[in-house]
C-alpha cells in the first residue's frame, strides 16, 4: 500500500532482457538517491512511477537496486522501456502519515500527455485517459499519475476517453520526475480506490435488480 507521496527520484540506468523475445520480461537497475536504501530489505516493495515492484537485489553502498518486471506488466504500463528519471515510493508503514490518498500500486491504465505548459508559477498538465477509466475520474477527485497523488481540476469527456487537467505546483515539479513530461509521453494511471469500489457496488446492485426482474 502507498500514499502517492514521492519519497525519492531515482533513475533507470540499465535494462536487461530476461529472454530472447517479447514474451520474456526485463530486469531494471535503479539508481536511488543517497541513503535511500538504508532501511530497505530484499523482497521489499517500492513503487516505480506508481507500479508496485519487488526489490530483487540491492546494494546500499552504491544506492542501487534491481527489479524484475514481467512481459504482462510491461504491456500494461509505461516508462519501463527506456532509461531516465523515475518516481520512487517505499511501501506504507502502519505508523506513517497518509499524506496523499490510498494507492495500491496497481496501474489501471496508460494515459498520454496532451498539454504541459507553465501558467503563472505553476504548470498545467493535461492527460488523455482511456475511455474505460473515464467513469472513475471526477473534478476535484484524486488520481495517481506516475505514482504521484494529484487532484483533478477538471474532466472533459471526449470520444477517445476523457482529458483530465491537473495543476502542478513548483514543489511537485522539483521533487518528482513529472517535470520531465511533454506532450506525447505515456504515463501510468491509477484511479481512486474508493471510486473503484463504488462502481463495483453500483454495478452489482443494478445486476441484482435485473436478475430479480427476469
Amino acid at each position: 500500500m502507498f500514499t502517492g507521496i514521492i519519497t525519492g527520484v531515482g533513475s533507470i540506468t540499465t535494462i536487461k532482457n530476461l529472454g530472447k523475445n517479447d514474451s520474456f520480461g526485463k530486469r531494471l537497475t535503479i539508481q536511488a538517491p543517497v541513503g535511500y536504501l538504508a532501511d530497505v530489505g530484499l523482497g521489499d516493495s517500492i513503487a516505480l512511477n506508481g507500479a508496485c515492484m519487488t526489490v530483487t537485489t540491492f546494494d546500499a553502498s552504491t544506492d542501487q537496486f534491481t527489479i524484475d518486471i514481467s512481459a504482462e506488466s510491461l504491456s500494461k504500463t509505461a516508462s519501463f522501456n527506456k532509461l531516465g528519471r523515475i518516481n520512487l515510493e517505499k511501501a506504507l508503514r502502519a505508523n506513517d502519515r497518509l499524506g496523499g490518498h490510498i494507492v495500491s500500486g496497481h496501474v489501471d491504465g496508460v494515459g498520454e500527455v496532451t498539454h504541459f505548459t507553465l501558467v503563472g508559477e505553476s504548470w498545467e498538465l493535461r492527460i488523455l485517459c482511456p475511455a474505460t477509466l473515464a467513469k472513475f475520474l471526477a473534478t476535484k477527485g484524486s488520481a495517481t499519475i506516475n505514482g504521484v497523488s494529484l487532484t483533478t481540476n477538471s474532466v472533459r469527456d471526449l470520444g477517445a476517453g476523457c482529458e483530465i487537467s491537473i495543476n502542478l505546483i513548483p514543489h511537485t515539479i522539483e521533487n518528482t520526475a513529472l517535470g520531465d513530461l511533454k506532450p506525447g509521453i505515456k504515463v501510468n494511471l491509477e484511479i481512486d480506490l474508493m471510486a473503484r469500489y463504488v462502481e463495483r457496488m453500483l454495478s452489482a446492485s443494478i445486476q441484482q435488480k435485473y436478475l430479480l426482474n427476469e
